[in-house]
């Protein structure tokens, strides 16, 4: 008979393994089996062993009586009469569990971590056009979140590890972190909108709306262009159909998502105002924004005017080729021709252009970051028909933010996207001519994104604005003037209470069940 193998006997075991009569590894601070059942161990937790002791000496003495409960809150030990080893729990109920359940607690450091540098940094780039709002975002963000808000605090910890994944972006563990938090995010924001907007969540849905929008405008710092993987075989299906051209592989795509994220804002604003618009924390941070003040002539007096030559005899003669479009939601839409959908689009040209007339004069105020939140549902529609007066304005917007280069998460944007819209006009998807007749559209934009400016003697970017003969105004005499007509046409606060009296206003907004089947489809896109 072959001699039996040695092993090692468990005389330091924990209680629970001597209770259980089972071999204990005497893994510090919880054991295996332990960690197994899911339960305190008294390695980890040695208050723990003192009841422990109790509850098996009294079921010691009585081993056959009936079952009961006890409650280790108590200093007392009940008799031995009414216990029994068999029900009595072996340890204390668990400490309250972190703040999310996306991190296990093996990892609760890197909540920490995450937490930490949040309220030390990553609140204060939320605040560079806005100092006042800085205790919102350090202080009252973060308490909405601890009082029992799951999506916002998933959002803080998201935007915390985005931001460190920008100082270190080989950091395997934050990058992991960021994608995880981001999805978790998203997946229990989607499902609170779907249970509906109330007085008690109104405000964490908003500011977790806004702290979305920061993620998905920083996501595109550190992902490539969001193209379509298209094998070789279909690549002559979609050259051959006009409506598929735009995703050829390499073909430049917009980032849609963002626009989504953005709009969520306007529409959960909307959707609750009646609870927002009495809120000191809301109505503070909405009225750090600088007030729209849009101008909507439409001649060549506007710095933007260009964008809309030629506007009215386009709608007269929409061209066929864009009548194939991907909408945003399954919502019925009127025919190409009828005047419902020409004035529709009119004045979806209108409106951004003119806010990008408003953005152009105050863009170190954050101007620019009010174009995705406000344009109208139909010019993202025409983005999505891949028009070539939208992409124009969307390359103008992407230019306005160039303004703000120096914020972490819009570093290089504008030279990025303006390239990206501008290869569009160069490549076979509007035919040989689009360059040529939309380059006076587009020269500015591509002017601004390749500019250099003035690095100091770290090689850094100064602070000085873009000079005004290379911008086409001067910021701070913009600044001025628009105060003083500001203080005619109130606050940004009196524009959203305005807005929300008038139905066709509110006809321009996405329903909080269309965003939240933008945000659904997001979800996928936010772990990747």
């Amino acid at each position: 008979m072959p001699p039996r193998r040695s092993h090692k006997k468990s005389r330091a075991g924990c209680r629970r393994c001597k209770a259980r009569k089972i071999k204990c590894d005497e893994v510090h601070p919880r054991c295996g089996n332990c960690v197994k059942h899911g339960v305190a161990c008294d390695f980890e937790h040695p208050e723990v062993l003192a009841d422990l002791q109790a509850a098996a000496a009294a079921a010691a003495q009585t081993p056959s009586t009936p079952a009961t409960t006890v409650n280790f809150g108590s200093p007392i030990v009940p008799s031995a009469g009414h216990l029994s080893l068999a029900s009595a729990p072996l340890a204390r109920p668990l400490p309250t569990p972190p703040m999310s359940t996306t991190t296990a607690p093996g990892h609760r450091l890197l909540e920490l971590k995450l937490m930490h540098h949040y309220t030390v940094m990553t609140c204060k780039t939320f605040t560079f056009t806005a100092p006042v709002t800085e205790d919102i975002w350090k202080i009252t963000v973060p308490n909405l979140a601890f009082s029992g808000s799951q999506h916002l605090a998933d959002s803080i910890l998201a935007v915390a590890a985005l931001h460190l994944r920008s100082i270190n972006p080989n950091d395997k563990e934050i990058v992991r972190a960021s994608h995880a938090y981001m999805a978790a995010s998203l997946e229990e924001y989607s499902a609170t909108l779907n249970q509906g907007i109330n007085h008690t969540n109104a405000e964490a849905l908003f500011l977790t709306a806004a702290l979305i929008a920061f993620q998905s405008t920083a996501t595109r710092v550190f992902m490539k262009d969001e193209g379509l993987s298209i094998n070789s075989s279909s690549i002559s299906s979609l050259s051959s159909d006009p409506s598929k051209r735009h995703q050829q592989p390499g073909c430049y795509a917009i980032p849609f998502t963002w626009f989504h994220s953005f709009q969520g804002v306007k529409a959960i604003t909307a959707a609750s105002w009646q609870y927002l618009r009495v809120s000191p924390v809301v109505t503070q941070v909405i009225n750090s924004q600088a007030a729209l003040q849009l101008d909507f002539r439409t001649g060549p007096e506007t710095f933007f005017g260009h964008l809309l030559e030629g506007l009215e005899e386009e709608l007269s003669n929409p061209p066929s080729s864009f009548d194939a479009r991907v909408p945003l939601t399954s919502r019925p839409l009127p025919p190409p021709n009828s005047p419902d959908h020409i004035s529709a689009t009119r004045q979806a040209y209108q409106h951004a252009v003119a806010v990008l007339n408003w953005a152009h004069k105050i863009p170190h105020k954050g101007a620019p970051l009010a174009f995705p939140a406000t344009v109208s549902k139909r010019f993202i529609e025409l983005l999505e028909e891949r028009r070539p007066r939208a992409l124009a304005i969307l390359a103008c917007f992407f230019a306005l933010l160039k303004s703000l280069d120096g914020v972490w998460w819009l570093q290089g944007m504008a030279r990025r996207e303006v390239l990206g819209v501008v290869s569009l006009f160069n490549s076979d998807f509007f035919g040989p001519d689009a360059y040529r007749k939309w380059w006076p559209h587009l020269e500015w934009a591509m002017r601004i994104a390749l500019f250099e400016p003035e690095r100091d003697g770290n090689g850094q970017q100064g602070g000085m604005p873009i000079p005004p003969e290379v911008w086409g105004s001067d910021w701070f005499a913009e600044e001025r003037a628009l105060e003083e007509q500001g203080r005619e046409q109130g606050d940004y606060f009196g524009h959203i209470e305005l807005l929300s009296q008038m139905s066709n206003a509110v006809n321009s907004i996405p329903t909080v069940p269309e965003y939240a089947a933008m945000m659904a489809g997001a979800r996928g896109q936010g772990g990747r």
